[in-house]
């Protein structure tokens, strides 16, 4: 590592073979943590290459512990996080939305890190089981629509690395990999990135495979669609920017949609939208992040999509995907 991290201060880039090395080490436990956390903090002062993130990205999946849904036709929703707006969860939100709608999610999330509630603080707190055996995580698909794969029970190396990345208190490259690396590899995926370059980055990876992606990035900062102003959509076949008013809403501020100040505060906040009980603004950006999902897998037009996104809402279809999932993990 002492090579490696010199060649990095000296303002030089790492091969993808050096790349996919460095993190198959990590996460064999060869580096000591301040090594790791000195490799980690300099993907926070430059930009990260495509060689770079390739290599990490083919490591972390050629250790995975993979979960086989190639008989289901699955899409993810997950954002790269590290946007450092610590809004509520909406992709996970949205994720029920979806899977309300008939649509079968594999929701790839972990711990919040650089903010107070990621995905799998808030479904740990409602009582969601964590499980990387293939019978029970197939149920979860079959009987709620949403299997819930929880990062470290699947990536080793980020196991090594959770602790240290939650004291850093910062996004790193780990955020900028994790929507890429779901174990269950669906072939479908809606992924929000916090900045234009790591979009662009992101398009040009999907584009060397066989995934129907979209990737989001909202002009106002946010790694999914918030509603405060424009998001870019890369896909397969375009690239469009679209306005609060695409989604047959005005825009939102910041505070309306903002998370809380504790795992707890961030789960009520979660159940009173899935519920139905959310504000107008917390249901319109819900809905909108669905919606994309919802077109990706059904074809259908916006208008369409929102229409199907606020049924499922609205009717407490998403949140029947919640409670099955709730039954299956006390089962």
């Amino acid at each position: 590592m002492k090579n490696i991290l010199n060649q990095l201060i000296n303002h030089k880039t790492l091969s993808k073979d050096e790349a996919k090395n460095v993190l198959i080490n990590l996460s064999s436990g060869q580096y000591n943590a301040s090594q790791m956390a000195a490799f980690m903090t300099v993907y926070m002062m430059r930009s990260i290459t495509i060689e770079e993130l390739t290599g990490f990205r083919e490591a972390l999946l050629e250790l995975c512990v993979p979960v086989d849904f190639s008989n289901y036709q699955t899409i993810d929703l997950c954002g790269t996080g590290g946007d450092g707006k610590d809004t509520f969860n909406i992709s996970t939100l949205a994720s029920f939305v979806a899977a309300g709608a008939g649509i079968k999610v594999a929701k790839h999330g972990n711990y919040g890190v650089s903010s107070i509630s990621g995905s799998s603080n808030v479904m740990e707190n409602l009582g969601v089981k964590f499980s990387n055996q293939q019978d029970y995580l197939e149920k979860c698909l079959e009987e709620a629509n949403i299997a819930i794969l929880h990062a470290p029970l699947f990536h080793p190396a980020m196991k090594n690395v959770g602790a240290i990345r939650k004291e850093l208190g910062i996004k790193t490259f780990f955020n900028m990999l994790g929507p890429m690396v779901n174990p269950s590899f669906p072939r479908n995926q809606l992924v929000g990135v916090f900045s234009l370059e790591l979009a662009r980055m992101y398009a040009y990876l999907y584009q060397n495979t066989t995934t129907n992606f979209s990737i989001l990035y909202d002009l106002e900062g946010f790694d999914e669609v918030s509603l405060t102003g424009n998001v870019k959509i890369i896909s397969n076949t375009y690239e469009k920017i679209l306005k609060p008013e695409d989604f047959n809403t005005k825009s939102v501020t910041l505070y309306q949609i903002r998370g809380g100040e504790t795992v707890e505060e961030a789960a009520n906040i979660f159940m009173t939208i899935l519920s139905g009980n959310g504000t107008q603004m917390q249901n319109e950006v819900v809905c909108a992040n669905a919606a994309l999902a919802i077109s990706m897998m059904k074809k259908t037009s916006i208008d369409e999509s929102l229409a199907i996104a606020k049924e499922s809402l609205m009717s407490g279809k998403a949140l029947d995907k919640l409670k099955t999932l709730q039954n299956l993990s006390r089962s």
